[in-house]
C-alpha cells in the first residue's frame, strides 16, 4: 500500500499489540515493513508509526508481511515510537502553517 493511501486511513481502526516476553522476545503485530535490522537495532514501521527496537544480539526471528507480524528476540533494551519522515514533512513547519 503506498505511503500516502496510509496517511488517509484513520487511527481509530488500527489494534497493535507489542508482546514482549522477559526482556528476551518482543512479538509485533500491525507491521507495514521493516526498514532496517542489525544486532543491536531493529527498525520497523508499523501502523502507529516508526518501532526502533534497540539492544544486543537482536534478531528477526519470523517475519510475515501478509499477517503484518514480526518477532524480535535477543536482549531487549529499549523500544522508542517516532513519526514516519513523510508525516513529518506533509505536517509543515510552524511558520508554514502560520502563512496558510
Amino acid at each position: 500500500m503506498p505511503i500516502e493511501e496510509r496517511k488517509m486511513m484513520t487511527n481509530t481502526n488500527i489494534i497493535q499489540n507489542l508482546v514482549l516476553e522477559n526482556r528476551e522476545k518482543l512479538s509485533i503485530s500491525g507491521v507495514l515493513d521493516v526498514l532496517s535490522f542489525d544486532d543491536q537495532v531493529v527498525i520497523v514501521e508499523t501502523e502507529l508509526g516508526l518501532l526502533t527496537i534497540k539492544g544486543e544480539n537482536l534478531r528477526i526471528n519470523k517475519l510475515s508481511i501478509d499477517t503484518s507480524e514480526v518477532v524480535v528476540e535477543g536482549e531487549i533494551y529499549n523500544l522508542a515510537y517516532s513519526e514516519n519522515e513523510l508525516d513529518k514533512k506533509s505536517s509543515g513547519s510552524f511558520l508554514g502553517k502560520i502563512f496558510k
